[in-house]
């Protein structure tokens, strides 16, 4: 055997510098305190002015900074500026030793705790934790801090659950809060209600009647980016779907739906929509209404009547998509004729009357007279039987509204999910745990995964004709508010009229015009040569 000389290590192990290096350790220290009140901030002081003098005391240390964050959630490292560009500046050589008061105040999630960790150790990077007394290069380092990281990701969860607790005692107990910054309408009364912003609430009656007039939320976002009326996030372009969800939003009929969504995980902060999974609560007449409920139901029912369109809604009067051509079936549209003289007028006919060359439709052209009065007669046909009408709307309220045989097929349909599920993942741990034929595997995944996707499938048609069947039910309780309302004749014609009762009208070439109510019943007229 030969002989073995030793030759010494010359650099330190982990951080790589030289044993007998006179360079000085470059040290930050990194603070940051979890909320903005008085006490913290004195705290989040006092700690920059401590760990400033504690490392400027050290002969061999060298002062490089000490990197802060305020008034931040440590669940997550995404948004603390500070913090990242710690890491940065360290990852670029120009740091090697940060210290910070504790596990807690550097991170209390696991997994970004220890990614930072090990990052930095990779780097020759040392991270010291003055509570615990844990330096991450020894030995024990990473194990303590996998423990302490463990121990304060516990804690966020408890504060998580406490404050979403806290939140749905608050909504049990019926009291509604609006995130009042970006809401526009109302602001916090003396009592703690909501309360109604004039000069705001004017600009929501008017979003809505803009909707009932026949224009789009494009065509609304538009029209109030234009005139410069700044958004609910006081904000100069306006979005359709801003406007859309004040159009569909319950508040304003002085109604509060609580919790609409849910926090999903506490670290991540992520959002669903609350689809079943935790409590709702709808409080009526909760505080002071913007919108009469009467018409905030009549624009739902307008809203799901556009999106349950075969075309694309077109917003250019009450008319639109509402009429439709006998020969071809296509929508009529508004034309304009001899828009630069004095005989200009607007027509309406449909929109492929002269699309084909080999087929022309021959449905007529009519004026907006000839649709409002062609209105006004049959409704009055409508009013004539009146209570009879009322009578059979109620037996098809009753009936779409019982949805009891849909729910039961969803609950055994959600037991058959819940159970494919479990079959899948036990397939998938069994496979982790016990050498298996790996085609054999695969092909009993996939068949596993179809039956997932199949019952989901089943699961969800099914939730949608619900809605729609309640939806159906919401329209045909409108239209028969408006009929109830009415006494006697009507001898002109009402927008608001026809928006909650009219379905659709069929016009045919020999000039019959077919109006189809919300409540399937069907009148035809005939213009008058």
């Amino acid at each position: 055997m030969g002989k073995v000389t030793v030759i010494p290590a010359t650099r330190d192990f982990h951080t790589g510098i030289a044993k007998n290096s006179m360079r000085k350790r470059r040290v930050a220290a990194y603070a940051r305190v979890s909320t903005n009140s008085e006490e913290q901030v004195t705290s989040y002081e006092a700690q920059v002015d401590y760990y400033t003098k504690y490392i400027q005391g050290r002969a061999d240390w060298e002062f490089v900074k000490v990197y802060t964050d305020e008034g931040i959630s440590g669940t997550n490292t995404k948004h603390r500026d500070g913090f990242n560009e710690m890491i940065e500046d360290a990852l670029a050589g120009q740091i090697d030793l940060i210290i910070t008061k504790s596990v807690s105040r550097f991170a209390r999630n696991t997994v970004d705790s220890l990614i930072t960790v090990r990052k930095l150790k990779e780097k020759g990077i040392e991270v010291y934790f003055e509570k615990e007394n844990i330096y991450t290069l020894d030995s024990k380092g990473e194990l303590l801090i996998t423990i302490m990281s463990s121990l304060a990701q516990e804690e966020s969860r408890s504060i998580s659950e406490n404050i979403t607790w806290g939140k749905r005692k608050f909504f049990a107990d019926g009291k509604v809060y609006l995130p009042y910054k970006n809401f526009l309408g109302y602001e916090k009364g003396e009592d703690g209600l909501p309360k109604i912003v004039p000069d705001e609430a004017d600009i929501i009656r008017l979003i809505y009647s803009m909707f009932l007039e026949g224009k789009t939320t494009y065509a609304i976002a538009a029209a109030l980016t234009e005139n410069g009326i700044p958004t609910p996030r006081q904000k100069v372009v306006w979005k359709p779907s801003t406007v859309e969800s004040i159009l569909t939003n319950e508040k304003y009929k002085g109604a509060a739906l609580l919790q609409k969504s849910f926090t999903v995980d506490f670290l991540t902060k992520k959002m669903k929509p609350n689809e079943g999974e935790v409590p709702q609560y709808y409080i009526e007449d909760s505080h002071e209404a913007i919108i009469d409920p009467r018409e905030f139901e009549l624009v739902q029912a307008e809203m799901a009547r556009r999106k349950g369109l075969r075309a694309t809604y077109s917003g250019n009067s009450i008319f639109a998509s509402r009429i439709i051509c006998g020969d071809c079936g296509s929508f009529y549209g508004a034309k304009t004729w001899h828009s630069t003289s004095k005989y200009r007028k607007i027509i309406y006919r449909c929109f492929n009357k002269y699309a084909d060359k080999d087929h022309k439709c021959k449905t007529p052209t009519l004026n907006e007279s000839d649709i409002k009065d062609a209105f006004i007669a049959v409704f009055n046909i409508l009013m004539a039987d009146k209570e009879a009408v009322l009578d059979a709307c109620r037996v098809m309220q009753e009936t779409l509204t019982d949805t009891a045989e849909i729910d039961e097929k969803i609950a055994k349909l959600q037991e058959a999910q819940e159970d494919a599920c479990t079959l899948l993942q036990k397939h998938v741990d069994d496979n982790m745990r016990i050498a298996q034929d790996q085609e054999a595997f695969w092909n009993r995944y996939e068949e596993y995964e179809t039956r997932v996707n199949e019952v989901a499938a089943e699961l969800d048609s099914l939730k949608v004709l619900r809605l729609k069947r309640i939806q159906k039910a919401e329209i045909i309780g409108a239209f028969m508010f408006e009929l109830y309302e009415r006494d006697g004749v009507i001898e002109a014609f009402d927008e608001r009229l026809w928006v909650a009762s009219v379905d659709t009208v069929t016009v045919y070439k020999t000039g019959e015009m077919v109006f189809r109510f919300k409540n399937e019943m069907e009148i035809k007229h005939g213009l008058s040569k």
